[in-house]
């Protein structure tokens, strides 16, 4: 009988072209997006005269650089205008899909191309972009790459790469109420550290991760990089399909039934071996809020902010220092007395119409003491919001209602936090300046950003319940 495999066994094994003997793979790539960024890329193929190899699987989106204001109107940077003309012109004179500005499908690359059913299971999915992780929930192998390897995939469909360890983290048990996925992966990113996963594959796994919906597993995978894990998944159940079924790029007829059966052979084998196991209790998990500058630097919101005096560890110990220092915060306050200036809703990780609901079901009558901004992660979800009334619900507690693009996540398109401004905020990274030259970042969940906003401050979401 054949040795069990994991489902990241099973993936590479099928997309494996050669092997070198340095252990270098050549692996063939399914899904290639490309972004405004990914110019770099086109001036080397059109260097060397090339081609694109397969442009019938390769997309394009606009969303890093542009700006979520004045949509359909001249855009006023002139080098983020070069760049979405430069996407526009590359992509048709390769004649890749493109979904620009003036698409109905726009929006954050994570979000349209799954939403669009383009990422299904068992494929290998890349993009130049750290969170093509994200993908990885539909049971893909998706991971992101460099300028020099997105012009490698464009020339040849392939990609040199080493076979990372494998990494199971289960989560069993019942989740209380009001914990997320962004709970969830925080709390498992605080107790492996920012690194780690680092080299691993990480298979999300249990029955609390079973417990969630497409959108919850997403924002799992799309934070497994910030765990130092080469990519995150989740292997594809009734749950994957149901999400699948109707998309406009997903199978159908005949075709979708012989994919069912296909998808339903790539989960983990019983007994196969991982180089590493996590194991956390749902019900051990609480609403968690980062205070520091990684997001390893996270508590439940219940506790206080930890004091580098009693750290028998001196490197953590000045770690912490450096991070209270940036963040403006004192050794032993409680994480609920934090004020914020602002907040933001939005981003790969949780911009989805789930997450929309979510913060929207908070905010419903109330009115939000700061300023904030909401950015849909996708056209498409930004259309629904409207139709179901959550727009008009941010926008009667007094934040602005933005269109789709990687927004103040990245701070590069024109939404940013001021030097000195502390963010409750949906992304993903919260190093020293992500979301603006001396801004002070705090990740949590949809729901708690909202709480955030009626409050003032850092709040347990479960006041609200």
């Amino acid at each position: 009988m054949p040795a069990p495999l994991t489902l990241f066994d099973k993936l590479w094994r099928s997309h494996v072209v050669t092997e070198r003997d340095d252990g270098l793979a050549l692996l063939w790539i399914d899904r290639h997006f490309v972004h405004e960024g990914s110019h770099h890329a086109f001036g080397q193929i059109a260097a060397r005269g090339a081609k694109v190899a397969r442009p019938d699987l390769t997309f394009g989106v606009a969303d890093h650089y542009v700006p979520t204001r004045g949509r359909g109107l001249p855009i006023p940077d002139a080098s983020v205008a070069r760049m979405v003309d430069q996407l526009s012109a590359n992509t048709a004179a390769h004649g890749i899909t493109l979904f620009g500005l003036d698409d109905a499908r726009q929006g954050i690359v994570h979000v349209t191309g799954t939403e669009q059913g383009l990422t299904l299971p068992g494929l290998t999915v890349v993009c130049g972009d750290s969170h093509t992780s994200t993908h990885g929930a539909f049971g893909a192998y998706a991971f992101g790459i460099g300028a020099s390897e997105v012009a490698h995939v464009l020339a040849t469909q392939t990609l040199w790469q080493k076979k990372p360890k494998r990494m199971r983290v289960g989560v069993d048990g019942m989740i209380g109420l009001g914990i997320t996925a962004k709970d969830i992966m925080l709390t498992v990113i605080a107790t492996i550290g920012a690194d780690g996963a680092a080299g691993h594959a990480i298979e999300f796994a249990g029955s609390a991760i079973r417990g969630l919906s497409m959108e919850g597993r997403m924002t799992l995978c799309n934070m497994s990089i910030e765990a130092g894990g080469r990519c995150g998944m989740v292997a594809p159940d009734e749950t994957t399909f149901a999400y699948l079924a109707g998309r406009p790029f997903a199978p159908a007829g005949d075709v979708w039934t012989a994919a069912i059966d296909d998808w339903r052979r790539l989960p983990t084998d019983a007994d196969a071996a991982f180089d590493r196991e996590v194991a956390l209790d749902g019900a051990d998990i609480a609403p968690t809020v980062t205070w520091g500058i990684s997001p390893e630097q996270a508590l439940p919101i219940t506790a206080s902010v930890p004091d580098p005096a009693g750290m028998a560890d001196a490197v953590k110990a000045a770690a912490t220092r450096d991070a209270l220092d940036y963040m403006a915060l004192a050794p032993g306050q409680k994480l609920d007395t934090i004020a914020v200036d602002r907040v933001f809703i939005g981003s790969c990780t949780n911009s989805r119409i789930e997450d929309l609901r979510a913060a929207a079901g908070v905010l419903a009558g109330k009115r939000a003491k700061v300023p904030g901004l909401v950015s849909p992660g996708s056209s498409l979800v930004k259309q629904q919001a409207e139709q179901e009334g959550l727009a008009r619900i941010f926008t009667e507690a007094g934040l602005e209602w933005v269109e789709s693009g990687c927004s103040m996540c990245v701070g590069m398109n024109g939404d940013m936090v001021a030097p000195g401004e502390r963010c409750a905020s949906t992304t993903n990274r919260n190093f020293k300046g992500r979301q603006g030259p001396g801004a002070r970042t705090h990740l949590m969940s949809p729901a708690m950003v909202a709480a955030a906003a009626v409050t003032g401050h850092l709040t347990d979401v479960r006041r609200f319940s």
